[in-house]
């Protein structure tokens, strides 16, 4: 057989040259931090371990992000480790070492980039794919074959911590990035991608992490599991993580219809299945569907889940689940092929696939392009009233709020930041240094929710660290205005108050006030976003609502920046403020895109990609809601909230101003052209669009097409994203344009189970945000 050349039966022949000892070696993890061996001169990685403890061989390889403290020696102890991995390993088979990479390759060398929620607000797929490159080109170069990215999950519900990790609320927009994502991570040969995290994660009841997912099968199929469509047909997507969660009384883990009989009879999925960290441990400890270590084992592996990490807690019990009756041993040899095959598709497989990929260095200066472009097309001003843009040195600024000289805000979990801070917190606790935490009991995964007082200026320090060259807002606003002021107000904690009286002094002599709130996000430390972090009122923590209330009381103009990787209630600072401009997350080039933003040099152009409620009465609140349900229905007025004057969001899905106006009209052509300026055309819905940019300043928008469904025997949504694309003009330039969508993005499950769109009326309509759509034409589905 040729290097290159090989086929499944091939890699059949493969396993069934294995012992059962050696097939179970390939389907679970070894954790880096089991490697690790202290001395006198501190810890160190010994992979010469690994004989040891995994003597027939190591499937995968994980927590890769703690080796190494550069490029240089991560790529050395991986390379270490992978040749003593194919000592053991039967023919010479490697591991398969896996990443983060959804803000960018997870490691204090990797470059970062803003978080998946502001990547959406950016409206810009080839933006994503870019950095998705990027991000690929460290893995290539540290010797590492899957990106555990990107996160595909779909939230309507703010409350959740992890809503930054996710491209929003809406299942096109989410599955555009989604596709981008996978091209630009599967770009480079050699390393593969793993969506994440399959199915309705991010609809977990309450928004608990972890919590069960209450949703009906067509809302699973036709809207949660669109991303995971798209990129296994579009991009072909390599392999998917599974989701902590349960849906009707079966974990995710353990769930057959999901994990074979939909993701790969259904989808057509073809790749491999790994567990999300520790979810088959959840089925004895959590769900409690599995009594011991060997159940829970054969639950997961007999539903189609073929990797165990991060470790073998419970698939090390497959060789004697098999021995003892209870496993028959060819689903053990189907989930080998799966991961073989993968593993062959990368080069660890001598003699099969190609050889490993030539190392490519990470280009920087193209990393540094991307962070910034969508830095920059990603912040979203969400109301102004004409004082934005300011104009340096014209009038005398105050700054305030917490947020204005912390860098660490501004980053999210999965990146440089929150993976520095973890093993600090970590030793913290071990130390005992956490008030009212014992290390004796402490278990690992309390560490998200465990609060860390005193730790804020080393986490901060951390950040700095990282970035140095990266400005807080108040740097670089004072790089753009010298004169302005700082005063410090406002904090995060439960304890921060503020009287009027201090406010009121402190900003006596401004013209202007900039206040810079919002709330930390990650994975350790005093945050109230992220991992396992959901909160019952996703609201500015601390004492910052009553800042900004103490603010608009002085009548002094008020520009309101708020820092968030998630909708956040925001209705008493949009009453309070003169103008608000959201920063979602933006990494190491947030103090610079927002002041260049506040100052004009940049047009802002971002559009939310998620609705923000403005009562927490609201929540869930989506703009693709159903007939009969939610805040608007074009069949006349439903049932709403009695106490609230109006049922709307405060800011809804694709919304976002710029500091030039655009207007969007149907592209009515002349007589000689009869062709309606919408039509269904070869299963192509095209719409013709002119848009206009009516202001004084060049700028760029995001022109968005929906579409709705008028009849149905199934209940449908009021509207669906089906097409949007971004375009810049020039002041007064107008232009034409064509948004497509195949007719396809309208299907859903029919009465009889088939996937398909039944004939009638379908209403497309065209604008700028979910609720600014003047556009509207009928077309007819036959």
């Amino acid at each position: 057989m040729a290097t290159g050349e090989w086929s499944p039966d091939e890699i059949r022949n493969l396993v069934s040259r294995l012992t059962l000892e050696q097939k179970v070696a390939q389907l679970a993890g070894l954790s880096a931090a089991d490697l690790f061996t202290q001395s006198e001169a501190g810890p160190a990685v010994e992979p010469l371990r690994i004989k040891d403890i995994r003597p027939h061989g190591v499937g995968h390889l994980s927590l890769a992000w703690f080796l190494g403290q550069d490029a240089d020696s991560m790529r050395g102890l991986l390379a270490q480790i992978q040749y003593v991995v194919r000592e053991v390993s039967p023919f010479g088979i490697g591991a398969l070492v896996h990443n983060e990479g959804i803000n960018g390759f997870l490691h204090a060398s990797g470059s970062q980039f803003p978080t998946a929620w502001a990547q959406a607000a950016t409206w810009d797929p080839a933006l994503v794919r870019r950095a998705a490159t990027v991000t690929s080109a460290h893995m290539l170069d540290a010797g590492i074959q899957l990106m555990f990215a990107p996160v595909m999950d779909i939230n309507g519900d703010p409350r959740w911590g992890r809503v930054h990790e996710t491209y929003g609320e809406d299942p096109e927009l989410a599955a555009q990035m989604s596709v981008a994502f996978v091209r630009g991570a599967q770009h480079e040969p050699g390393v593969l991608s793993a969506g994440k995290h399959f199915l309705g994660y991010g609809a977990s009841e309450g928004a608990l992490n972890q919590a069960a997912t209450q949703l009906g099968r067509r809302s699973l199929v036709d809207e949660y599991a669109e991303p995971f469509r798209r990129a296994i047909v579009e991009a072909g997507l390599s392999a998917v993580m599974n989701s902590y969660n349960e849906i009707d009384g079966v974990p995710v883990a353990a769930n057959r219809w999901l994990l074979t009989e939909f993701l790969r009879e259904t989808l057509g999925f073809d790749g491999l299945v790994v567990s999300d960290y520790d979810s088959v441990n959840l089925l004895r400890t959590h769900h409690r569907t599995a009594r011991t270590e060997g159940e829970a084992a054969v639950q997961a592996l007999s539903a189609g889940l073929d990797v165990e990490l991060p470790g073998n807690a419970n698939f090390a019990s497959l060789a004697d689940e098999v021995a003892a009756g209870r496993l028959d041993e060819k689903v053990v040899d189907v989930a080998v092929a799966r991961v073989l095959g993968i593993k062959a598709r990368v080069g660890l497989v001598p003699g099969f696939g190609q050889p490993p990929a030539p190392a490519v260095r990470p280009d920087r200066a193209e990393a540094a392009e991307v962070r910034r472009a969508i830095a920059a097309r990603g912040t979203v001003l969400l109301q102004n009233d004409g004082i934005l843009p300011l104009t340096p040195g014209e009038r005398r600024i105050v700054v305030v709020g917490p947020a204005a000289d912390e860098l660490r805000i501004h980053f999210g979990a999965y990146t440089s930041v929150s993976s520095a801070e973890m093993p600090l917190g970590m030793m913290a606790v071990m130390e005992g240094k956490v008030p009212g935490v014992d290390p004796a009991t402490f278990n690992f995964t309390d560490i998200f929710q465990t609060r860390m007082p005193g730790m804020d200026p080393t986490f901060e320090g951390v950040a700095r660290d990282l970035h140095p060259d990266a400005p807080s807002v108040l740097d670089a606003v004072r790089e753009l205005d010298a004169k302005v002021e700082f005063v410090s107000l406002g904090g995060f904690g439960k304890d921060d108050c503020l009287d009027a009286g201090t406010v009121r002094a402190a900003v006596a002599h401004a013209d202007v006030v900039l206040a810079v709130v919002g709330e930390r996000t990650g994975w350790v430390g005093n945050n109230t976003a992220g991992e396992g972090q959901s909160t019952a009122s996703p609201s500015l923590p601390g004492d910052q609502e009553d800042l900004l209330e103490h603010l608009a009381a002085t009548g002094k103009p008020l520009v309101t920046v708020v820092v968030s990787g998630r909708p956040l209630l925001l209705e008493k600072a949009a009453r309070a403020s003169n103008a608000v401009l959201l920063a979602p997350l933006l990494g190491e080039e947030a103090g610079t895109a927002i002041a260049h933003t506040l100052f004009g040099l940049i047009n802002p152009s971002g559009k939310l990609p998620s609705t923000f409620p403005r009562h927490l009465g609201q929540i869930p609140l989506y703009h693709g809601h159903h007939h009969g349900s939610g805040y608007e229905h074009p069949t006349g007025t439903r049932h709403g909230y009695g106490d609230l004057d109006t049922q709307g969001p405060l800011y809804a899905f694709g919304h976002g101003l710029s500091y030039t106006t655009f207007e969007v009209a149907l592209d009515e052509r002349d007589e000689s052209d009869d062709r309606p300026a919408v039509e269904l055309v070869d299963g192509v819905v095209r719409a013709r669009l002119t848009v206009a940019n009516t202001g004084a300043v060049g700028g760029e928008t995001v022109v968005q097409l929906y579409a709705r469904d008028e009849f149905a025997s199934v209940v449908r949504p009021v509207r669906q994203l089906i097409a949007f694309t971004r375009v810049g003009l020039a002041a007064g330039e107008t232009r034409s344009l064509v948004l497509e969508a195949p007719v396809e993005r309208l299907h859903y499950t029919l009465t009889d189970g088939r996937r398909g769109i039944e004939p009638g009326d379908v209403t497309v309509l065209a604008g700028l945000a979910a609720d600014a759509l003047p556009c509207a034409a009928t077309i007819t589905v036959g």
